[in-house]
């Protein structure tokens, strides 16, 4: 299949004395050997692979040569600021199975989510620095967040604390000209959602674009499930006259305004703490409208219930004839009166789950994950495809 998982049902025997964590070497059926990884016995993903070659020895030079390879992959696609704000490793993609490391500005955040990497993660940070440095990059402090819930199936606790020397874990970064203040110990996962960066790019470009188009006209956006403000805030950046993000969470609300004042748009971009489904039939009954709207709901799988129905109460807050829309990680296309659902690949026929209205849907362009977040090519492909960002318009 070309994967570096080997699951629980697809081996037969474990040959010698192996203590979970170990390097282990993988044959198929014939005894061929295939490569070499990590054992976990505890894990449904019984091995992960760190190479193809079996005669590899797993030590430092292994490790610096990785590390060193998902440096200068990021330097060749990422350049000036968005090297600053960068996820440098990414698991399985480069070869490290397991192990995520975000930069953000002066700290890096790890996140270890299986047993075998959790072994080498402090040796695989002060290589990675040690590399940085030597392109004038000093990191002030590393911060493990490997606190998700899926270490225990791993057989691991999960954990978050500074790697080293305690340091104050907020920092300043800058993505696409908007300065945020990233709290790495509190905020959501690593802290902050990087995978967005090229989309909130696309959105800011998208507004400049109409505000130099409505000219005099006052320019409305609407961003619902907002988190930090993200996207409103690139709108604001971007000349947006009006705008609202939403969000239940009272802490990424305050992130939110913390970083409208960062960036002198407290007086543009509002935010306010309230449930979306709940929030949008109140709006439409106050008779507010948006000329864009904005939807980034949580992941797909928890909330598509949740998704259809804030678009169906997205639908009066909308202006006329043209509405302009982003979706991610859903997979959901509106038109005013119905609403459409993807299947797994976004370019395949939809499904049309409600009525369909007289409406015509023009696709502008359809975004991905950028270019920080390699994707290990194998028969599974599909399933790492798993940020999807649709933008549209309504006639």
């Amino acid at each position: 299949a070309g994967g570096l998982w080997i699951f629980d049902n697809e081996i037969e025997s474990v040959m010698g004395s192996v203590e979970d964590g170990d390097i282990v070497i993988v044959r198929d059926f014939d005894g061929y050997p295939m490569g070499r990884g990590f054992i976990n016995r505890k894990s449904k993903i019984t091995v992960r692979m760190l190479t193809r070659d079996a005669e590899q020895d797993i030590n430092e030079a292994f490790l610096r040569m990785r590390v060193k390879n998902a440096w200068e992959y990021r330097k060749a696609v990422m350049q000036g600021d968005d090297l600053t704000c960068c996820r440098v490793i990414f698991g399985e993609a480069d070869f490290l199975p397991g192990l995520v490391i975000d930069r953000f500005s002066d700290v890096l955040v790890v996140e270890s989510l299986a047993l075998g990497i959790d072994l080498y993660k402090e040796q695989i940070v002060d290589l990675l620095k040690e590399i940085m440095a030597q392109d004038g990059v000093k990191i002030r402090g590393v911060y493990e967040r490997s606190d998700a819930k899926v270490r225990k199936k791993e057989g691991l606790a999960p954990y978050k604390g500074c790697i080293g020397a305690e340091f104050e874990p907020v920092v300043e970064i800058v993505e696409n000209g908007v300065h945020y203040k990233v709290d790495v110990a509190n905020g959501q996962k690593t802290g902050f959602f990087l995978d967005q960066k090229y989309n909130r790019l696309a959105m800011q470009r998208l507004i400049k674009g109409l505000t130099r188009g409505m000219q005099e006209t006052p320019l409305r956006v609407l961003d619902c499930f907002t988190h930090m403000g993200t996207f409103a805030l690139n709108c604001g950046y971007a000349g947006a006259s009006d705008v609202l993000g939403l969000d239940i969470s009272e802490f990424a609300v305050e992130q939110a305004r913390e970083n409208a004042k960062l960036n002198h748009l407290e007086k543009t971009v509002h935010f306010k703490e309230a449930n979306v489904l709940d929030e949008l039939p109140k709006l439409a009954e106050a008779g507010e409208q948006f000329d864009v709207v904005i939807l980034d709901p949580p992941a797909f799988t928890k909330s598509r219930e949740a998704t259809k129905n804030a678009i169906k109460a997205m639908s009066p807050c909308t202006t006329g004839s043209v509405v302009y829309v982003i979706f991610s990680y859903s997979g959901i296309v509106i038109t005013r009166s119905s609403v459409w659902v993807l299947p797994a690949h976004p370019l395949s026929s939809p499904t049309q789950s409600t009525i369909t209205a007289a409406i015509r849907l023009f696709l502008i362009f359809l975004t991905t994950i950028s270019s920080q977040y390699p994707l290990f090519y194998c028969s599974y492909l599909t399933m790492k495809m798993y940020l999807i960002c649709i933008n549209s318009y309504i006639l």
